[in-house]
């Protein structure tokens, strides 16, 4: 059976955002088995700086399988540990491979992608994450009521090879990306993948022809004109904004608040008095919640963009965190009894799981793996992730100690970072939706700084317009008539 275009690309984004269920399965499962938060994080520090380079020089998925092996090196390290030492080493080695892969996975989606379903493939890795977690919290529950020996913490650290296996071992059937394979001299497979993924295999496609010609034009141009090191990334002008905004994005998404409530949901629960397996119980109900809002946004993505989702979802995390912190401050844990206030509290947990996993969760991994240009997009990715695994350290490291000492004063922090989030992406964050890759060029170095209140058309190249033009002449001028999608593909992408 021949696949849509579509649905093919589709499919690959989700086999590939396999990797990032890893991450949301130790995120899920870290707390529950006792483990020091930063030994996992500060391993995904170091493989997202790794992952930058090896991804330039080996390409997308070669990039992949390293992160696959040595993630399952860590797995194997945790499962099978005598000691602490051991425990811990293999949780700081299963963070560098997770490092590896939620930096380069976003990143090879964005770049197989449509433009007109680039949101949704790319978001996936926020659904993976949360699929991850889901699977972690139920698993984490399970063995801690049912379980009373060694098995209690090996068998969920033991089943997080699981999906690392089949991603290593499967990964390279599937299509390197095109503009990976172009931009290292490798034009002809470039065209062969393109056409593999856009049309069935048809290299004559028009809509294919056109884009290839137009990565082409765009690469050139990198080459001659943009960052072609780490260090030109802060120095040439465009490359540096979008390497700003996209740490800005990173390092935002972790002062939501989210990692405090997933590293330490279980004491969180215990400040109203909510404590061992019910607060388990709880915090897997969280993970569903989550599922339905990454649903969402995968869902929707395209439609709503992503500078109105990311406002509104900030400011949204911060009237949940607004009436969490009223709550308990008004009716302190272990002096009152106030069940509808514990409730109260819980529902609000819940609401602002919801609303991160619709909006900022997603949007985190979206924006960075398509803002920057082929020859900048792995080194820019690379720092943006370090970045965010750099402030989630942080939140791991200070939230028990916060939490023992100014209480519910902890969460002023994420009321106001919430709120502070919303006004910086308000005023300096360009829509991209449905733009082609090749347009991210112009529009970080044409749009203004302050993009807010101004005709977003006014900064615009016109690269999704030229598209079309370029696959019509080349349909008239060679008499080759491409598939319905294709047509379709081309009007929805202006």
């Amino acid at each position: 059976m021949v696949l849509a275009p579509k649905l093919y690309q589709f499919l690959v984004g989700v086999f590939a955002s396999m990797g990032s269920i890893l991450f949301g399965y130790d995120l899920g499962v870290i707390a529950e088995v006792g483990i020091v938060v930063s030994f996992f994080t500060g391993g995904a520090f170091c493989g997202a700086g790794l992952a930058g380079p090896a991804g330039d020089r080996l390409g997308r998925r070669l990039t992949i399988v390293i992160g696959s092996i040595i993630y399952l090196l860590g797995g194997a390290l945790q499962t099978g540990a005598a000691n602490m030492g051991m425990l811990w080493a293999g949780r700081w080695l299963a963070g560098v491979g997770v490092g590896f892969l939620v930096m380069i996975i976003p990143l090879y989606q964005s770049e197989i992608a449509h433009p007109s379903i680039r949101g949704t493939i790319t978001s996936l890795q926020q659904f993976m994450l949360g699929i991850g977690a889901f699977v972690a919290g139920w698993i984490s529950y399970g063995t801690y009521v049912g379980l009373h020996n060694q098995a209690q913490w090996r068998l969920p650290l033991g089943l997080q090879m699981l999906p690392a296996v089949v991603l290593g071992a499967l990964i390279m059937l599937f299509p390197e990306s095109p503009r990976w394979l172009i931009d290292h001299n490798r034009p002809d497979e470039g065209l062969r993948t393109l056409a593999r993924l856009h049309s069935n295999g048809d290299e004559n496609d028009p809509w294919v022809r056109a884009e290839f010609d137009q990565i082409q034009e765009s690469i050139t141009f990198e080459h001659e004109n943009e960052a072609k090191s780490y260090f030109e990334l802060f120095t040439n002008r465009s490359s540096f904004r979008r390497l700003f905004i996209a740490c800005a994005l990173q390092a935002s998404i972790q002062m939501t608040g989210v990692s405090a409530i997933q590293y330490y949901s279980v004491k969180i629960y215990g400040q109203i008095g909510i404590s061992g397996s019910d607060a388990l119980k709880y915090q897997a109900i969280n993970n569903i919640i989550a599922l339905v809002g990454e649903a969402c946004c995968v869902l929707f993505v395209d439609k709503l963009g992503r500078r109105r989702p990311l406002i509104g979802g900030n400011l949204f995390n911060m009237v949940c965190f607004l009436v969490a912190c009223i709550l308990i401050a008004k009716f302190p844990p272990g002096t009152t009894n106030n069940h509808a206030a514990s409730w109260g509290f819980i529902i609000c947990t819940w609401l602002y799981n919801f609303s991160f996993s619709a909006t900022c969760g997603p949007l985190s991994w979206v924006i960075p793996a398509e803002i920057f240009d082929t020859r900048t997009r792995s080194k820019g990715v690379s720092i943006a992730t370090m970045v965010s695994f750099a402030f989630n350290t942080l939140i791991g490291q200070i939230t028990d100690t916060a939490m023992t000492n100014i209480g519910y004063r902890y969460y002023y922090l994420f009321i106001i970072c919430n709120f502070t989030n919303a006004l910086f992406f308000y005023l300096f964050l360009p829509e991209t939706k449905n733009l082609p890759l090749e347009e991210m060029n112009y529009l970080f170095t044409n749009a203004p700084y302050l993009v807010a209140g101004h005709d977003k058309s006014k900064y615009r190249a016109g690269y999704a317009e030229d598209l079309e033009r370029r696959a019509v002449e080349i349909r008239e001028k060679g008499g080759v008539i491409g598939d319905q999608e294709h047509e379709e593909d081309v009007t929805r992408v202006q």
